[in-house]
């Protein structure tokens, strides 16, 4: 039987992290990956290629806001599809390409093939791959479950059509509908959305919620609502229900329930983006003391560390939030537990970036979770209008916003939408995670103008010190 000091079971962000953190700490690993490159949702069909797309439609819609507002007019845009999709892969393949070649000088073995649990201490290999042993058997010291997660179809939904596609189906690009709605208004539909409705395709969404983005900050929200409300043309239905879906012909029909929308409608696509399901089953954990709760997510404690003491369990399967950035974080946390060091999940901070035109991002304690746990905070926002940069690029939709325990001044959250919020979302990570309080920030010299100074501004706002705006003083 073949044997590794650690086996890695899935190499997505978090999984090849743990791998190559374990390597370069001198241990003797092995990644299994069913896929044929590295890199996992992130890289091949999530993160990386969506925000490639965003790019590209971002800079359409700068011509277009250039034409409207400055009167430089570049005429309509040529969208040339089959090159669009192949820089699109271009992007994937130089960065899986340049994961192998990483694992390679590491001396990482990687297996392609699925692995599956036959006892807490072997793995059943299974898959094409001529590096997999003859008996088909890996046994090893250790075990990272990094196996991931994959898109959510309820059984409503679950319909066998080519024109119904998940977030995977919708980044391939295989054509520019004329129509399509997306049922479910999180990050990945608007973020999918967005890109083609730029791209030429009448689109609307639907939402079972009050809200668009679920669990995010409603005044973040909103001005995000209102600029996919004009691009998508008031076709934003909420508090509706889809009830069903069918193949007609060349069209899917869809019948919705609720205030906003009733009755049914033809779409000749339909991206269904209702959330996401850890990558639990069929990895024999059966054949193991690892417990999953009612969802299916891995139990582990803060060392990431599972019922079992040798295996250890990071990123989508291990629950919310489903986060790359979180993944590879827990992966040097489980590797430091593998060594004997002392280690431990637990940031006072995980930011969350949704991708959209505007951005919004956010960090730490949010209002709603404040008033939630009957936590006395303080809020402090400074509307982008005010900000000179915003003005300059014709942005004043945006704000920051900042969360403060007023008992010590202490930072304990940020919101930001607009232009670069994902960008900008790290300096109050940074604080939070040092327990800053507000002067920390605002006696920290920002470059003007920037956007990246509306933090600092917030903080402003809060002592009743704002230049650019008026609010009388603090006692």
């Amino acid at each position: 039987m073949q044997h590794t000091q650690l086996a890695v079971l899935g190499g997505g962000p978090g999984g090849y992290a743990a791998a190559f953190i374990a390597a370069d700490e001198g241990l003797e690993v092995t990644i299994i990956e069913q896929d044929p490159r590295l890199g996992g949702t992130c890289l091949l069909r999530g993160c990386i290629p969506s925000k490639a797309l965003l790019h590209v439609v971002r800079v359409m819609s700068e011509v277009d806001e250039l034409a409207e507002d400055w009167g430089v007019d570049f005429g309509s845009p040529q969208i040339r599809l089959e090159q669009l999709r192949a820089r699109k892969e271009q992007v994937i393949e130089k960065m899986s390409g340049g994961l192998r070649q990483l694992a390679k000088r590491r001396n990482v073995r990687i297996i392609y093939g699925q692995g599956a649990l036959l006892d807490s201490k072997t793995l059943q290999l299974s898959g094409d791959d001529a590096s997999i042993p003859e008996d088909g058997k890996l046994s090893f010291d250790h075990l990272i479950l990094a196996t991931g997660s994959t898109p959510a179809r309820p059984g409503s939904l679950a319909i066998e059509s080519d024109r119904v596609m998940d977030s995977t189906g919708a980044l391939q690009l295989e054509e520019i509908p004329g129509s399509m709605l997306v049922v479910g208004g999180g990050y990945i539909g608007l973020e999918m959305g967005t890109v083609y409705a730029h791209l030429g395709c009448k689109v609307s969404v639907v939402e079972l919620t009050d809200g668009l983005l679920p669990g995010a900050d409603r005044d973040l929200v909103k001005p995000l609502h209102r600029r996919l409300t004009k691009l998508m043309e008031d076709r934003i239905y909420l508090n509706t229900k889809v009830g069903s879906l069918g193949e007609r012909g060349d069209q899917v029909e869809v019948a919705f329930e609720g205030p906003d929308k009733y009755g049914t409608e033809l779409y000749d696509r339909v991206l269904v983006s209702v959330g996401r399901r850890p990558n639990s089953q069929g990895i024999g954990l059966e054949n193991t003391q690892i417990q999953t709760d009612r969802r299916g997510f891995v139990a582990c404690n803060a060392q990431q560390q599972t019922a079992e003491p040798n295996i250890f369990a990071i990123g989508d399967v291990v629950g919310e939030p489903m986060l790359a950035h979180k993944a590879s974080h827990e992966a040097k946390v489980a590797i430091e537990s593998v060594l004997g060091k002392a280690a431990s999940f637990a940031p006072a901070a995980i930011p969350a970036v949704v991708f959209t035109d505007p951005e919004i991002a956010w960090a730490g304690l949010t209002q709603e979770q404040a008033k939630q746990t009957g936590r006395e905070v303080e809020v402090s926002v400074y509307p982008w209008a005010a900000s000179g940069r915003a003005q300059a690029l014709g942005r004043v939709e945006g704000l920051t916003k900042i969360i403060i325990d007023p008992s010590n001044d202490r930072i304990l959250g940020c919101g930001i939408v607009g232009p670069g919020a994902g960008e900008l979302i790290a300096e109050s990570v940074l604080a939070i995670e040092m327990g800053c309080d507000v002067r920390d920030i605002t006696e920290s010299i920002h470059a003007h103008p920037t956007l990246s100074e509306t933090l600092m501004n917030a903080g402003e706002v809060y002592f009743g010190s704002a230049v650019e705006i008026y609010k009388p003083r603090r006692s």
